[in-house]
């Protein structure tokens, strides 16, 4: 099968060609500030980006008619089942709906439908950033006017699950995982029987390199009402000043656990803090599972470090058997995900 995957992002379009399971070619094509300021919203985009990706296939000597179908990373639709679904017009619409949140990944559906649809070919999303399939009881927050929702990053963590499960020789519905995608924001993810039964979205648990994680709420309340930050500066202190940032004027993980490991003390209690509150996070998802849990994956960019790895597994590794599986994989999560569902092995919803 071949199939073309598209995955924009605020500042970025990556886009690779998969033909039976091997990525033949990947493109990460960044956005400038200046390229990107004539569009005042998101969906303004679609035609730019569009043509930059048209483009690319003409260089690679690509035919849109030589394609199994089109692959696009699913945005912020309503909520959703995990995996595979077909890209139609209520999708595309719901989309195009101005009272849908803006995200750069709501881009993806739209473009592979509309290529798709000049070449009468299929378009499909797969575990969409709105996936939720919480149980009943893990929604309640403790007040009704805060809900508890599914935001987390379902794409890499089913990924390296079924990858888990593949190597184990079982399939990803049989076995339960927690999973921890360390990455700019972190999220750890509860997996019972193929099902995502809970979650610790970025801003439920673990601080990350730029995000705050979990605060408690009385100071969080106090903090917006003291007239020192306008809205939109305490979410950035929540979101992109957090975490690592707040604590030591950078997000770059690489070079703070480097100086933690040569033991600078500054930086190895914020490396140490983090881990702990990872293996917190892990700890807390064991007990949603009840004790049976078949692997403990780690993920993410971050999952490279070996020392902050060896932190966070002495202090989970009562709980089951760990696998580092680092990076993203993102583009091959999504190309494996639908090859999946149209060799019959998951089903195809529609919205």
């Amino acid at each position: 099968m071949k199939f073309l995957v598209i995955n924009p992002g605020s500042t970025s379009t990556k886009i690779a060609l998969f033909e039976n399971g091997l990525s033949q070619y990947e493109e990460n094509i960044v956005h400038s500030t200046d390229e990107l300021k004539p569009f005042k919203h998101v969906n303004d985009q679609l035609a730019y980006r569009k043509d930059l990706i048209e483009g690319k296939l003409h260089q690679w000597a690509v035919k849109v008619s030589e394609l199994e179908a089109i692959i696009g990373r699913g945005g912020m639709l309503p909520p959703v089942k995990a995996g595979a679904y077909e890209v139609d017009e209520k999708m595309v619409a719901t989309l195009k709906n101005p009272s849908t949140v803006e995200h750069a990944s709501n881009l993806a559906a739209i473009i592979a439908y509309e290529m798709g649809q000049a070449h009468g070919k299929k378009a499909y999303i797969y575990d969409s950033v709105a996936t939720d399939e919480l149980t009943d009881v893990a929604r309640l927050s403790g007040t009704p006017l805060l809900p508890r929702k599914s935001f987390t990053h379902t794409l890499n963590t089913r990924a390296m699950a079924h990858a888990f499960a593949a190597e184990k020789g079982k399939s990803y519905s049989e076995m339960n995982f927690i999973v921890a995608h360390l990455g700019g924001g972190i999220s750890i993810n509860a997996h019972r029987k193929g099902q995502l039964v809970d979650v610790l979205p970025d801003d439920e648990g673990p601080f990350s390199p730029e995000r705050t994680g979990r605060v408690q709420c009385n100071a969080l309340i106090e903090l917006c009402y003291s007239g020192k930050f306008e809205k939109t500066e305490i979410k950035k202190q929540m979101r992109g000043k957090g975490g690592m940032t707040a604590y030591l004027g950078t997000n770059n993980a690489k070079e703070i656990i480097e100086k933690a490991e040569a033991g600078d003390s500054k930086y190895k209690l914020v490396v140490d803090a983090m881990a702990y509150q990872i293996a917190k996070g892990i700890g807390e998802m064991a007990t949603v599972l009840e004790g049976d849990v078949d692997a403990i994956i780690l993920t993410g960019g971050i999952a490279y470090s070996k020392y902050l790895m060896d932190l966070i597994s002495k202090r989970i590794s009562f709980i089951g058997e760990i696998a580092v599986m680092p990076g993203e994989n993102e583009m091959k999560a999504l190309a494996e995900g639908i090859e999946r569902a149209l060799n019959g092995e998951e089903e195809i919803h529609t919205l």
